[in-house]
């Protein structure tokens, strides 16, 4: 990611942040957005021009998007009055911005922990993952297919983003596409995300414990997603980004192996 890109994505979830009126039909419409500007590479061009004047760029997304809602367009004006690195950034930001609207519109759904289920769902069936990742096939088959696996077990707003990211992939992996909404939704949350691998479920208390040490390590509140691994053979193994913390037997057993070896 560019400078000019993280300035632009930084000032236009701050004025997402701070704007009335987002819910899940802006967070739709945003994404409808980004379907639109991403098909167009005259519109994505034009939209991210750093010559033309930045009142020339609003009044486009004015013309263009004219039967959104009010609170689209100021989202969608103040992102293309930013300074992007190039026209597929802003294809990118576009779809963070509505990541991050269905995040706002439902503070108190799962989000990030059904999106893990999904996309767990997705690394277990190779089938599926190759479908939703092959060219052939359109977009809606796509959004269709994911809609009728997952169907009503998740929130609106889950369904919406997964939906949405897998009718326009860009050529991305599907499971990577999920890895950054969660990301993206935690960040808008404030909070870091946990993989944690055990040999058997924690319980209640245990995941409480681990949530408080987390929290006091990263200075953040923290959504925990569990993964059952046989080889982990006891303890936990934790994730956070790019820190592993391993505190599993398997660990220490390899640990001691190779001191005894060296």
């Amino acid at each position: 990611m560019g400078s000019a890109t993280a300035q632009a994505l930084t000032a236009s979830s701050n004025a997402l942040t701070a704007a009335q009126g987002i819910t899940l039909d802006v967070a739709g419409e945003l994404f409808s957005a980004t379907r639109l500007i991403g098909e167009s590479t005259a519109l994505s061009g034009a939209l991210a021009d750093p010559s033309a004047p930045v009142e020339a760029r609003a009044a486009l997304v004015s013309r263009v998007f004219s039967g959104a809602s009010a609170a689209t367009l100021s989202v969608l004006t103040t992102a293309v009055s930013q300074r992007w690195s190039s026209a597929g950034d802003l294809v990118d930001g576009v779809e963070e911005l509505a990541v991050r609207a269905a995040a706002i519109a439902s503070p108190d759904a799962d989000i990030e922990g059904e999106l893990f289920s999904v996309s767990r769902l997705v690394a277990d069936n190779a089938d599926l993952e190759l479908a939703l990742g092959s060219r052939l096939g359109g977009g809606e088959g796509k959004a269709a297919l994911v809609q009728k696996l997952v169907g009503p077990s998740v929130h609106p707003a889950t369904s919406l983003i997964v939906t949405s990211l897998v009718r326009q992939p860009r050529g991305r992996r599907v499971r990577r596409l999920l890895s950054r909404a969660m990301r993206v939704v935690s960040e808008q949350r404030d909070r870091i995300v946990a993989t944690v691998r055990t040999a058997a479920p924690l319980s209640a208390s245990q995941r409480d414990r681990l949530r408080t040490v987390l929290a006091g390590r990263y200075g953040r509140q923290v959504a925990l997603n569990e993964v059952l691994d046989s080889s982990v053979v006891g303890g936990l193994r934790v994730q956070v980004a790019d820190d592993v913390i391993d505190g599993s037997i398997a660990a220490r057993l390899a640990d001691l192996r190779q001191k005894l070896a060296g």
